[in-house]
Protein backbone atom coordinates (compact mmCIF):
# COMPACT_ATOMS: atom_id res chain seq x y z
CA UNK A 1 0.00 0.00 0.00
CA UNK A 2 1.24 3.47 -0.89
CA UNK A 3 2.12 5.63 2.13
CA UNK A 4 1.87 9.40 1.67
CA UNK A 5 2.53 11.71 4.60
CA UNK A 6 1.02 15.20 4.86
CA UNK A 7 3.46 17.77 6.25
CA UNK A 8 1.58 20.27 8.40
CA UNK A 9 2.61 23.84 7.60
CA UNK A 10 -0.24 25.05 9.82
CA UNK A 11 -2.66 25.91 7.02
CA UNK A 12 -6.40 26.02 7.49
CA UNK A 13 -7.06 23.14 5.05
CA UNK A 14 -4.25 20.76 6.07
CA UNK A 15 -6.64 18.37 7.83
CA UNK A 16 -8.67 18.17 4.60
CA UNK A 17 -5.59 17.09 2.64
CA UNK A 18 -5.00 14.31 5.16
CA UNK A 19 -8.66 13.29 5.07
CA UNK A 20 -8.80 13.27 1.26
CA UNK A 21 -5.89 10.82 1.10
CA UNK A 22 -7.32 8.66 3.89
CA UNK A 23 -10.75 8.56 2.20
CA UNK A 24 -9.03 7.35 -0.98
CA UNK A 25 -7.67 4.36 0.94
CA UNK A 26 -4.10 5.66 1.03
CA UNK A 27 -2.03 4.96 4.13
CA UNK A 28 -1.40 8.45 5.48
CA UNK A 29 -0.64 10.45 8.57
CA UNK A 30 -0.26 14.10 9.41
CA UNK A 31 3.23 15.10 10.60
CA UNK A 32 4.51 18.45 11.83
CA UNK A 33 6.96 20.33 9.62
CA UNK A 34 9.65 20.08 12.29
CA UNK A 35 9.80 16.26 11.97
CA UNK A 36 13.45 15.29 11.35
CA UNK A 37 13.92 14.19 7.71
CA UNK A 38 15.59 10.95 8.86
CA UNK A 39 12.36 9.99 10.67
CA UNK A 40 10.31 10.06 7.46
CA UNK A 41 9.43 6.69 5.96
CA UNK A 42 7.00 7.20 3.11
CA UNK A 43 6.46 6.76 -0.63
CA UNK A 44 5.56 10.43 -1.01
CA UNK A 45 4.97 13.72 0.81
CA UNK A 46 2.39 16.46 0.54
CA UNK A 47 3.69 19.84 1.71
CA UNK A 48 0.54 21.55 2.94
CA UNK A 49 -0.44 25.14 2.61
CA UNK A 50 0.14 27.52 5.47
CA UNK A 51 0.17 31.14 6.54
CA UNK A 52 3.86 31.99 6.47
CA UNK A 53 7.14 31.27 4.74
CA UNK A 54 8.69 32.00 8.15
CA UNK A 55 7.20 28.78 9.57
CA UNK A 56 8.20 26.03 7.11
CA UNK A 57 10.23 23.91 9.53
CA UNK A 58 12.27 21.27 7.71
CA UNK A 59 10.39 21.47 4.38
CA UNK A 60 13.54 22.45 2.47
CA UNK A 61 15.28 19.29 3.67
CA UNK A 62 12.32 17.10 2.69
CA UNK A 63 12.96 18.00 -0.96
CA UNK A 64 16.23 16.02 -0.76
CA UNK A 65 14.65 12.76 0.43
CA UNK A 66 14.42 11.30 -3.10
CA UNK A 67 10.69 10.64 -2.85
CA UNK A 68 7.88 12.38 -4.75
CA UNK A 69 6.67 15.64 -3.23
CA UNK A 70 3.45 17.55 -3.94
CA UNK A 71 3.45 21.15 -2.74
CA UNK A 72 0.05 22.78 -2.25
CA UNK A 73 -0.12 26.60 -2.15
CA UNK A 74 2.59 27.50 0.42
CA UNK A 75 4.11 24.06 -0.20
CA UNK A 76 4.59 24.96 -3.87
CA UNK A 77 6.03 28.33 -2.89
CA UNK A 78 8.49 26.61 -0.53
CA UNK A 79 9.78 24.55 -3.47
CA UNK A 80 10.24 27.62 -5.62
CA UNK A 81 11.91 29.59 -2.81
CA UNK A 82 14.33 26.80 -1.86
CA UNK A 83 15.16 25.69 -5.41
CA UNK A 84 16.10 29.05 -7.02
CA UNK A 85 12.67 30.10 -8.27
CA UNK A 86 10.96 33.32 -7.26
CA UNK A 87 7.88 33.99 -5.18
CA UNK A 88 6.04 37.24 -4.61
CA UNK A 89 2.78 38.89 -3.80
CA UNK A 90 -0.09 38.05 -6.10
CA UNK A 91 -1.98 40.84 -7.81
CA UNK A 92 -5.35 39.21 -7.15
CA UNK A 93 -5.01 38.59 -3.42
CA UNK A 94 -7.29 36.26 -1.46
CA UNK A 95 -9.29 33.15 -2.21
CA UNK A 96 -11.26 32.83 -5.43
CA UNK A 97 -12.88 30.33 -7.76
CA UNK A 98 -10.56 30.27 -10.77
CA UNK A 99 -10.51 28.59 -14.18
CA UNK A 100 -7.06 27.07 -14.71
CA UNK A 101 -5.70 26.27 -18.16
CA UNK A 102 -3.51 23.16 -18.29
CA UNK A 103 -0.47 23.91 -20.45
CA UNK A 104 1.07 20.41 -20.54
CA UNK A 105 -1.31 17.54 -21.24
CA UNK A 106 1.51 15.01 -20.66
CA UNK A 107 2.24 16.19 -17.12
CA UNK A 108 1.79 13.28 -14.66
CA UNK A 109 0.15 15.49 -12.01
CA UNK A 110 -2.24 17.82 -13.85
CA UNK A 111 -2.15 16.72 -17.50
CA UNK A 112 -5.30 14.60 -17.15
CA UNK A 113 -7.28 17.74 -16.18
CA UNK A 114 -6.69 19.33 -19.60
CA UNK A 115 -7.76 21.51 -21.21
CA UNK A 116 -9.02 23.35 -18.10
CA UNK A 117 -10.41 22.88 -14.62
CA UNK A 118 -12.14 24.98 -11.95
CA UNK A 119 -10.24 25.37 -8.68
CA UNK A 120 -10.32 27.20 -5.35
CA UNK A 121 -7.07 29.09 -4.83
CA UNK A 122 -5.46 31.82 -2.79
CA UNK A 123 -3.27 34.25 -4.66
CA UNK A 124 -1.99 36.37 -1.77
CA UNK A 125 1.46 34.97 -2.60
CA UNK A 126 2.46 32.96 -5.65
CA UNK A 127 5.36 31.59 -7.65
CA UNK A 128 6.63 34.24 -10.07
CA UNK A 129 9.42 32.16 -11.70
CA UNK A 130 9.73 28.38 -11.69
CA UNK A 131 12.98 26.90 -10.34
CA UNK A 132 15.60 25.31 -12.60
CA UNK A 133 14.40 21.95 -13.92
CA UNK A 134 10.71 22.83 -13.50
CA UNK A 135 8.16 23.77 -16.11
CA UNK A 136 4.94 25.69 -15.75
CA UNK A 137 2.07 23.23 -16.26
CA UNK A 138 -0.96 25.44 -15.61
CA UNK A 139 -1.89 29.11 -15.76
CA UNK A 140 -4.93 31.33 -15.26
CA UNK A 141 -6.02 34.87 -15.92
CA UNK A 142 -5.09 35.84 -12.32
CA UNK A 143 -1.82 33.88 -11.93
CA UNK A 144 0.92 33.09 -14.42
CA UNK A 145 2.03 29.89 -12.64
CA UNK A 146 -0.88 27.88 -11.22
CA UNK A 147 1.09 24.60 -11.30
CA UNK A 148 4.65 23.47 -11.91
CA UNK A 149 6.45 20.15 -12.28
CA UNK A 150 9.90 18.66 -12.31
CA UNK A 151 9.04 15.10 -13.35
CA UNK A 152 12.72 14.06 -13.37
CA UNK A 153 12.87 14.66 -9.60
CA UNK A 154 9.14 13.97 -9.00
CA UNK A 155 8.56 17.41 -7.49
CA UNK A 156 5.17 18.97 -8.20
CA UNK A 157 3.28 22.03 -7.07
CA UNK A 158 -0.19 23.51 -7.39
CA UNK A 159 -1.25 26.98 -6.29
CA UNK A 160 -4.80 25.75 -5.73
CA UNK A 161 -6.31 23.55 -3.04
CA UNK A 162 -7.27 20.12 -4.47
CA UNK A 163 -8.60 19.06 -1.05
CA UNK A 164 -11.58 21.46 -0.93
CA UNK A 165 -15.04 20.83 -2.39
CA UNK A 166 -14.86 23.97 -4.56
CA UNK A 167 -12.07 22.38 -6.64
CA UNK A 168 -13.84 20.29 -9.26
CA UNK A 169 -11.17 17.64 -9.98
CA UNK A 170 -9.19 17.76 -6.75
CA UNK A 171 -9.38 14.05 -6.05
CA UNK A 172 -7.92 13.37 -9.51
CA UNK A 173 -4.85 15.45 -8.58
CA UNK A 174 -4.35 13.25 -5.51
CA UNK A 175 -4.94 10.09 -7.59
CA UNK A 176 -2.33 11.23 -10.11
CA UNK A 177 0.12 11.95 -7.29
CA UNK A 178 -0.56 8.50 -5.83
CA UNK A 179 0.33 6.99 -9.23
CA UNK A 180 3.62 8.92 -9.24
CA UNK A 181 4.39 7.59 -5.73
CA UNK A 182 3.73 3.98 -6.74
Amino acid sequence: MTKILVVDNHGQFTHLEHRALRDMGIETELIDNDTPPEDIDADGLVLSGGPSMDDIGNCAEYLDLDIPVLGICLGMQVMAHVLDGEIGEGEYGGYADVTVDITNEDDPLVGSLAPETRVWASHADEVKQVPSGFERTATSDVCGIEAMSDSDRDLYGVQWHPEVAHTEEGEEVFENFQSVCE
